[in-house]
């Protein structure tokens, strides 16, 4: 039996860093909100609105939000390891995130008290994965990830 040894694309540096990068914002925003609460989220511009929304959040919405960012950095790191467990990470990440987006927009009043710009923000971060995911995905495929 003859094993192939599938050359790593450039574009898999690229696109890894850039996950990497983007998914620690996430990070360092859970982070820091956890440990500095309110002064963190006011100097980051929340209104004293927003800060209230995110205060009252049930325990499972912040457990639901950690699983969103930690998996998204996780699988970030896992594309640059070229391992085959991106995809799936990735894509709990963004169940997670889409859970996240129907307590705040179905659940509760989140999405009138964040307003547009963090809508836009979430269409990015939604988009991101998505492609995130894809790219894993397609990597996988190709016998890039193992």
């Amino acid at each position: 039996m003859t094993e192939t040894t599938i050359k790593t694309p450039w574009h898999l540096w690229l696109v890894g860093v850039v996950a990497v990068l983007f998914n620690a914002i996430g990070v360092f925003d859970f982070v820091m909100s956890m440990t500095q609460g309110a002064a963190y989220m006011t100097s980051a511009g929340m209104t004293p609105a927003q800060i209230d929304h995110y205060h009252q959040m049930p325990a499972w919405m912040t457990l639901d939000w950690a699983v969103g960012v930690f998996g998204a950095f996780a699988g970030s790191i896992l594309i640059l390891l070229r391992n085959k467990l991106a995809w799936p990470v990735l894509a709990v990440s963004l169940a997670a995130f889409l859970l996240s987006l129907a307590y705040t927009y179905v659940l509760t009043d989140g999405g009138k008290i964040m307003g547009q710009q963090m809508a836009v923000a979430s269409a990015v971060i939604a988009g991101l994965l998505v492609f995130f995911i894809g790219y894993a995905w397609a990597m996988t495929r190709r016998g890039v990830l193992r």
